[in-house]
C-alpha cells in the first residue's frame, strides 16, 4: 500500500499498517492455536492428504506402477513375476484409493469447518460495518439538515439511516429461491 501526501496521510498510513499487522498476526495465532488443538489423527490425516495431492507422490507411484508393470511382464532379468494378470495391482491400488478418498474427505471436512467460521467472522464484520455505517449517515444527515443543505431532505436518507435487519435479509433470500427468482435461467 502506497500512500502520497502530506503528514496526514504518512501519519494514516502508519495506523493501517499497525492494523493491517495486528489483524495478519490475529489471523496467524488463530491458525496455529486451530492446527495445535486438532486431534492427532486429523494431523495425520492433514499430512497425508497433503503428501497425496503433491508431485512427489505422483512421482513414486509413476516409478512404483512402472516397476510392478516391468516386473510382471517380464521385462526386469531375475525378478520374478508376482502378479501375472495384474491382480494384485488393481487391489492394491484400490484399497489405496479408498483410504486416500477418507483422508482427503477428513482433510476437507476440517476445511469446511474453519471456512464457516471465517465465514460467519465475514458476516458479523460486515453487519458491524453496516450498522456503523447508518449510525454515520445519521449523524451527516443530522448536520447535514442544520446547515440547510438540501440533500438532508433526501427520502433516500432517511431509508439508509435505518439498520438492516439480517433475518428480513435472509428471509427475502429464502423466499426468492423458492419463487425461483435467484435460480439461473
Amino acid at each position: 500500500m502506497a500512500f502520497r501526501g502530506g503528514r496526514g496521510d504518512e501519519r494514516r498510513h502508519g495506523e493501517l499498517e499497525r492494523v493491517l499487522e495486528r489483524n495478519i498476526a490475529a489471523l496467524i495465532a488463530r491458525r496455529r492455536n486451530e492446527e495445535e488443538r486438532a486431534h492427532t489423527q486429523e494431523r495425520v490425516a492433514d499430512r497425508i492428504g497433503r503428501f497425496a495431492g503433491s508431485m512427489p507422490f505422483v512421482y513414486l507411484h509413476v516409478v512404483l506402477v512402472a516397476l510392478w508393470i516391468a516386473a510382471n511382464v517380464g521385462a526386469l532379468p531375475g525378478v520374478p513375476r508376482f502378479d501375472a494378470d495384474f491382480v494384485k495391482l488393481a487391489t492394491a491400488a484400490s484399497v489405496e484409493a479408498i483410504f486416500l478418498t477418507t483422508f482427503v474427505l477428513v482433510t476437507q471436512n476440517r476445511m469446511a469447518a474453519s471456512a464457516d467460521r471465517r465465514a460467519d467472522l465475514d458476516v458479523q464484520i460486515s453487519l458491524l460495518a453496516e450498522h456503523e455505517l447508518t449510525r454515520l449517515i445519521r449523524l451527516v444527515s443530522r448536520m447535514a439538515e442544520r446547515m440547510g443543505i438540501e440533500e438532508s431532505q433526501s427520502p433516500e436518507l432517511e431509508e439508509l439511516g435505518r439498520d438492516v435487519a439480517p433475518e428480513n435479509v435472509l428471509d427475502r433470500i429464502e423466499r426468492a429461491e423458492d419463487d425461483g427468482e435467484g435460480a439461473p435461467h
